[in-house]
């Protein structure tokens, strides 16, 4: 291809043999893939992880009946159809090295896209299709619809209600999947396998819950062959990955040739996986390309959801009111380094199990290594989002446990004051935060409460139970609140590590 026509080229099945010869790409014949395996919520995530190990096992020679058929649900997920389409379903991922080098790889293993709005009916009989024989899903920590007050099963969510109802076709993964798995028994096809890989402790074990409440809603005798055929087995997922931006666009052009991809995806090297091993109908052979496949999931998921993802909401509170925007530059700050450090060793450590493989101390040390990676370019925004879906489930459960074995939760309890400060939605400079959640809203009402009543955020049951009841909670919880708002971040950083 001339230099012209490839500046012109973009990514598809036919510029592959165009692209500069140090980037990677299938080495598999696409049109010999079949999909095996249906993922609703194809994200950055989703592309960066699962689907690159089933390409790196196809590279093998391995798995090409395992290939992907992705599924949009959501009105965002037309973007991913459209982006996916005009590339064959090919995209780039770049690996960003702390030293400045890539790792260029175009991936494979996404052989179709339904977005589910266009044709429901399609979608349910794709996963009726006996090659289909795992439904993945990230969906995020808010897709399962439990209530955080309850644990309940939101049947009064509008898009369930109207998918339970039957007057229309579903519109949501519950009644997309669920109409899959009825159509298999109705023609005596073995149910697929559910895998959650969303950043969920026992997420297979959410997932089995929320599944089972909405076929129960629906039709409890088939609930009952769900709950007794149907396996979902834990995992646990980890991979730094930030949103695509038009810098990011502009550098894989240039590393591809000249070559365009519409959504490429950017991630730090290290990835890991841990996977229960239960698949009744089958699985690729995911231990070949260095996934954990293990019994117990809930040692690594630990780990990771109390180590990594908690540390991650340390940064994003206390960064953003420090002045920091980008996580590298966030964590290389040395005061909040150790603060970070300090809440893993003395209270998050403590809580978790033996980790099989795993040298914990190592693994902390690599995550501090992982955080300030500056390629990676990662937003504390980012990290900052969708915060109540994300506190209660990685750091609420480290404070009870402590709590519950009378050990200190100072560090824990100033990662809450620091949310609780953010969420009044005022920075040091008097500048705006804006507030990216769900419950944005009365999570701001709370934090500009506590003037008057220092406790106001944390009186929320739905998402603290009854830690605003526990002195042990509130008396560092209230001292790291008004060190804040009186000191500042970095001052209360030093007076807590310094």
């Amino acid at each position: 291809m001339s230099n012209d026509a490839n500046a012109a080229a973009h990514l598809s099945n036919a510029a592959l043999g165009a692209l500069p010869e140090e980037v990677a790409r299938p080495t598999y014949d696409r049109s010999s893939v079949t999909p095996g395996v249906m993922h609703f919520g194809v994200g950055n995530f989703h592309r960066s992880h699962q689907a690159m190990y089933i390409d790196a096992l196809m590279n093998q020679g391995k798995a090409l009946d395992w290939g992907i058929c992705g599924v949009g649900v959501m009105p965002r997920d037309a973007q991913m159809r459209d982006a996916l389409s005009h590339s064959d379903h090919l995209y780039t991922l770049v690996l960003k090295h702390p030293d400045g080098s890539r790792d260029v790889r175009v991936i494979g293993s996404i052989v179709d896209f339904l977005y589910a709005p266009d044709d429901p009916e399609k979608v349910i009989e794709q996963l009726a299709s006996p090659q289909i024989r795992i439904v993945s899903l990230t969906v995020t920590e808010g897709g399962y619809n439990f209530d955080p007050s309850t644990g309940e099963f939101r049947l009064d969510n509008p898009a369930i209600a109207a998918d339970l109802e039957g007057k229309a076709a579903p519109t949501t993964a519950f009644g997309l999947i669920v109409a899959g798995l009825k159509r298999r028994r109705e023609r005596g096809i073995e149910p697929f396998t559910i895998m959650s890989c969303d950043n969920i402790q026992g997420n297979g074990e959410m997932a089995h819950k929320s599944f089972t409440a909405y076929a129960k809603a629906d039709d409890p005798e088939f609930a009952q062959w769900l709950e007794t055929h149907v396996s979902f087995p834990n995992s646990m997922v980890d991979r730094i990955t930030p949103v695509t931006t038009d810098e990011d666009r502009a550098e894989v052009a240039e590393l591809l040739g000249g070559v365009t991809d519409d959504w490429p995806v950017v991630a730090e090297p290290f990835t890991q996986w841990a996977l229960e091993d239960s698949f009744p109908d089958g699985r690729p052979p995911l231990e070949d390309v260095g996934v954990q496949v293990v019994e117990d999931v809930e040692p690594y998921e630990l780990m990771k959801l109390r180590l990594l993802n908690a540390s991650h909401q340390g940064i994003a509170y206390f960064g953003w009111l420090l002045g920091y925007r980008l996580v590298d530059e966030a964590a290389s700050d040395e005061l909040l380094a150790r603060y970070l450090r300090a809440y893993m060793d003395s209270e998050a450590t403590p809580t978790l199990q033996p980790v099989p493989g795993v040298d914990l101390d190592q693994y902390k040390d690599t995550l501090i290594e992982r955080f300030t990676n500056s390629e990676v370019r990662d937003t504390v925004a980012r990290l900052a989002a969708e915060s109540s879906d994300r506190i209660p489930k990685w750091l609420v459960p480290v404070i009870k446990e402590n709590l519950a074995a009378d050990r200190p939760v100072e560090l824990s309890a100033a990662m809450v004051a620091s949310w609780a400060r953010y969420d009044e939605g005022v920075d040091e400079q008097g500048e705006p935060i804006e507030i990216v959640d769900q419950l944005a809203d009365e999570l701001k009402a709370l934090a500009q409460q506590q003037a008057d009543d220092r406790l106001a955020f944390v009186k929320n049951t739905k998402l603290f139970g009854d830690l605003a009841a526990d002195e042990r909670f509130t008396k560092p919880y209230v001292w790291a609140l008004d060190s804040l708002r009186d000191n500042g971040a970095r001052k209360t950083l030093e007076l807590l590590v310094g």
